[in-house]
């Protein structure tokens, strides 16, 4: 699914329009302070007016001063996250170690060598005798021995050594099924670094339009208690000249005091914002940023029956689903495969050190062995029935993921399509403000309002301008939950 995305000089022009409604009032406001110079004095309330008019224009052309910090875009954001995220580099770590596992049960069905050694000080002789003819009676020799000899092991120290090295022959079925199941477990440690890149990439940018949502409210905040300052100034001289009454100052402070409250709260979430993200980063958390005004897209709609056929092929949910049931599978014929007798081949060696000379020094062979429990009291049994009730949980479990990825695209995808038409009626919103503002600064041109609904026209314009810019940040977080329901990484 490809997305457009456009920079958007939309809302830059709405700022510069609603400047040039001001400013026009300022030049409208110089103008008629200037005639006196021809012989037309203006009396005290219009020069007050244009006092105040020129502050506001300064104060709301003032805002546009640039930032020192380094900017930080949302495709840089999202590849220091896949790089630097240490809960993303644990799982990637996992992957490794169950290649590790893999390589190591690998030279289970190679040879084994095995060296035993004792070293010890007899307690007690080892004694025997060799009784008269006990070796045969000859004609020619007579009887071997011909008396009784009595044999006694030293009692000085002594020692076994004993070498074995081994084949294994029939267990090798089990070995190698078992090798199955732990190649699946490496596809499933594959799949859950791609569920874990997804919800690093959709927590960072959450965190990132979240901050783009803060900034935007803290940019039209700052506007908002401009204006009031300076509509403060201006109701404190209409109530000095008598001209309105004290309640509607008192109504200004209140408002002011508010917007500088709201303005507190938004500088506080910023920061927690940005140490936030720098934290999902892998970075210092106290490094300053700053974050690029949000952008517009041209969306291009996607059929619900195509994303839920994607997010089926896409979403690792349901091929960790499929690979658990794998798994469970290779588990079961491994457990099946202890049935077979374990047969190995095997070499010997047995060093007996200062026993004596009577008794052999090295004996060697080579065989096969057995090893065979061929009563277990049905504990094979009941192991594989085990196994066969995890294959029915896994295929339980499949099915519950198939469902609930349908579920959550279709949700998502609503999501989505809510956001896309809040943002046109946003939209539509930003443009009644717009054209609201300029009706009302036609007819401060020929002094049927007053300034204060100029203002206030300028207020509610900064307020649409924000409440676009949270539609619109809203569209791009529904737009990232979609593609995450997807199974996209981007």
């Amino acid at each position: 699914m490809s997305v457009n995305i456009l920079k958007a000089p939309e809302l830059e022009g709405q700022s510069r329009r609603a400047a040039a409604v001001t400013q026009n009032a300022v030049t409208r406001e110089t103008s008629w302070v200037a005639a006196d110079g021809a012989g037309r004095r203006p009396g005290p309330r219009s020069a007050a007016r244009a006092a105040a008019t020129m502050a506001i224009a300064l104060a709301v052309l003032a805002n546009g001063a640039p930032a020192t910090a380094e900017t930080l875009t949302l495709d840089q954001a999202v590849a220091m996250a896949i790089e630097h995220n240490r809960g993303l580099q644990n799982t990637v770590l996992d992957v490794r170690k169950s290649e590790d596992r893999l390589k190591a049960n690998r030279t289970r069905q190679l040879p084994s060598f095995n060296l035993y050694a004792l070293g010890s000080q007899p307690l007690r002789a080892v004694e025997f005798t060799l009784e008269k003819g006990i070796l045969g009676n000859y004609a020619g020799t007579g009887p071997l021995p011909s008396e009784d000899v009595h044999l006694k092991s030293p009692m000085a120290p002594s020692g076994i050594m004993m070498a074995r090295v081994a084949q294994p022959l029939t267990s090798l079925i089990r070995t190698r099924r078992s090798l199955e199941g732990l190649k699946t477990g490496i596809e499933l440690a594959n799949e859950q670094v791609r569920a874990d890149r997804q919800k690093i990439i959709r927590e960072v940018k959450t965190a990132y339009y979240g901050l783009q949502q803060v900034e935007s409210s803290l940019r039209s905040v700052r506007q908002t208690m401009d204006l009031y300052r300076e509509l403060e100034r201006l109701t404190e001289n209409y109530v000095a000249g008598a001209v309105v009454l004290k309640s509607e100052l008192l109504d200004v402070r209140a408002r002011a005091a508010k917007t500088a409250q709201s303005e507190l709260v938004l500088r506080d979430q910023l920061a927690s914002g940005k140490e936030q993200l720098n934290q999902l980063l892998g970075r210092d958390v106290s490094l300053d940023f700053e974050v690029p005004a949000v952008l517009e897209s041209t969306d291009q709609q996607t059929d619900l029956q195509a994303a839920r056929d994607l997010a089926l092929r896409q979403r690792p949910e349901v091929r960790q689903a499929q690979l658990r049931k794998k798994q469970a599978a290779h588990d079961l014929r491994a457990k099946r495969a202890e049935y077979i007798p374990d047969i190995s081949a095997e070499f010997n060696n047995v060093t007996l050190m200062n026993f004596g000379r009577f008794l052999p020094v090295q004996n060697s062979s080579i065989g096969l062995s057995l090893s065979w429990e061929p009563f277990d009291w049905g504990r094979k049994k009941s192991e594989i029935e085990e196994k066969r009730r995890t294959i029915d949980q896994a295929d339980n479990s499949e099915k519950d993921a198939v469902s609930a990825v349908l579920v959550d695209v279709s949700a998502k995808y609503r999501q989505l399509r809510q956001s896309r038409s809040q943002l046109q009626v946003a939209r539509l919103v930003q443009e009644s403000s717009l054209e609201s503002l300029r009706v009302v600064k036609n007819k401060y041109a020929v002094q049927t309002v007053l300034l204060k609904d100029v203002l206030q026209g300028q207020v509610n314009l900064e307020q649409s301008n924000s409440d676009y810019q949270q539609a619109l940040l809203s569209f791009w977080s529904a737009r990232a939950d979609f593609e995450r329901a997807l199974g996209e990484e981007q």
